[in-house]
C-alpha cells in the first residue's frame, strides 16, 4: 500500500488514504514521486464538476505531473533504468482510473516519461508539465517576432507565468496583467516590459499601447474585451478555447489551442531550465500529508505553481 491523496467516493472529499499500487505491466515504469504540481483539473476533479462526464473507478487518485525515479521497469522498456531521475504528464484519458501523481509511487507508460537533466530539481520538473507545454504551445501558434507586442492576460498563473517568458525568448515587448504589488513584481522579474491591473488589462493596455498590440495570449479574463486591443491583422491565442465567433472580430486571427503534453515538447524546455533561460515559477510548496490543501488553495492562488514534496 502507498499514501496517496485519492477520493473513496462521490460524496467524500479527496484525502490522503492507503491506496493499493497498481501492478507493473509491459511498456510500463514504476516511479517513485518526488514531486508533483497542482493543475486546474485537479481542483475541478476536487470539486466534484466532473463526475457526471468522466468514467470512474474508486478510489481515484488526483494529479498529472510528476518528477521522481524509476523504481522499475517492465517488460519492453529500454530507454529507462532503475535510479534515473524522470518527469512526465498523466494523460487526461487516465482521469478517473485511479492513477494520479499525488501519491507515493505510480506505475505509468514509458512513453509519457522524459528525463530530467542534470541541474534541474524534481520541484521544478513537477512544476513545468502541463503548464509549461500549454504555454509553449500557445506561443508557437503565434509565431512571436521582434517586432510583436503581446498582451499576457492571466500572467501571473503557472501557464502565464512561462508565457511571459517564452515570449520574451522569442524577442515580443510583453505587457503582462496583473494585481498591483507582489504579482506585478513577480511578472516584471519574469521579463514583462509592462504591468496592466488585471481588473481592467483592455483599458490599461490602451492607455499603455495607444496603437494597439500584435498578439494577445489569453488564459484568463474576457476574451472578446482583449481582443478589441489588437490592431487589424492582430492574432489572439486562447487556452480556454475561445474562437472567433466568440470574440465578433473579422480581422484578426483567433486560434484556440488544446496543449497536448509529451516528452518531444517537455525535453527542450526542461533543458532551458538547466542552462538558465527559462525560470520555473514556483511560489508554495506542501508536503503529501498536506496536499488537499494545496489542491484547495490553487482557486484563490494566482502566482506562479504550487507543488507538492512526496519524498
Amino acid at each position: 500500500m502507498v499514501s496517496a491523496l485519492a477520493f473513496a467516493g462521490v460524496d467524500e472529499r479527496p484525502a490522503v488514504r492507503e491506496v493499493s499500487p497498481a501492478p507493473l505491466g509491459p511498456g510500463q515504469v514504476r516511479v517513485a514521486v518526488e514531486a508533483a504540481s497542482v493543475n486546474g483539473i485537479d481542483a475541478s476533479v476536487a470539486a466534484g464538476r466532473l463526475w457526471d462526464t468522466i468514467p470512474h473507478t474508486f478510489p481515484v487518485v488526483l494529479g498529472r505531473d510528476l518528477a521522481g525515479t524509476v523504481e522499475e521497469v517492465g517488460e519492453g522498456v529500454r530507454r529507462f533504468t532503475a535510479g534515473q531521475r524522470v518527469t512526465g504528464v498523466i494523460p487526461a484519458t487516465t482521469l478517473g482510473t485511479g492513477t494520479g501523481t499525488f501519491t507515493q509511487q505510480v506505475t505509468v507508460d514509458a512513453g509519457i516519461l522524459t528525463p530530467v537533466p542534470h541541474g534541474v530539481s524534481s520541484v521544478q520538473a513537477a512544476a513545468m508539465g502541463l503548464a509549461v507545454v500549454t504555454a509553449r504551445d500557445l506561443v508557437t501558434a503565434l509565431e512571436l517576432t521582434g517586432d510583436d507586442v503581446v498582451l499576457v492576460s492571466g500572467a501571473t498563473g503557472g501557464v502565464g507565468a512561462y508565457v511571459v517568458q517564452l515570449a520574451v525568448n522569442a524577442g515580443a515587448t510583453v505587457i503582462a496583467t496583473a494585481r498591483p504589488g507582489d504579482a506585478a513584481d513577480f511578472v516584471r522579474r519574469l521579463g514583462a516590459a509592462l504591468v496592466v491591473d488585471y481588473a481592467d488589462p483592455a483599458s490599461a493596455a490602451a492607455a499603455v499601447a495607444p496603437w494597439g498590440v500584435t498578439a494577445v495570449v489569453h488564459t484568463a479574463g474576457d476574451a472578446a474585451r482583449l481582443a478589441s486591443l489588437l490592431s487589424p491583422g492582430g492574432r489572439l491565442v486562447s487556452a480556454l478555447g475561445v474562437t472567433a465567433e466568440q470574440v465578433g472580430r473579422a480581422d484578426i486571427t483567433v486560434t484556440p489551442v488544446v496543449a497536448a503534453t509529451d516528452p518531444v515538447k517537455l525535453a527542450p524546455l526542461l533543458a532551458e531550465v538547466a542552462c538558465g533561460t527559462l525560470k520555473v515559477p514556483v511560489t508554495g510548496t506542501y508536503p503529501l500529508e498536506r496536499a488537499a490543501d494545496a489542491v484547495a488553495d490553487f482557486a484563490t492562488h494566482k502566482i506562479g505553481k504550487l507543488v507538492v514534496e512526496v519524498r
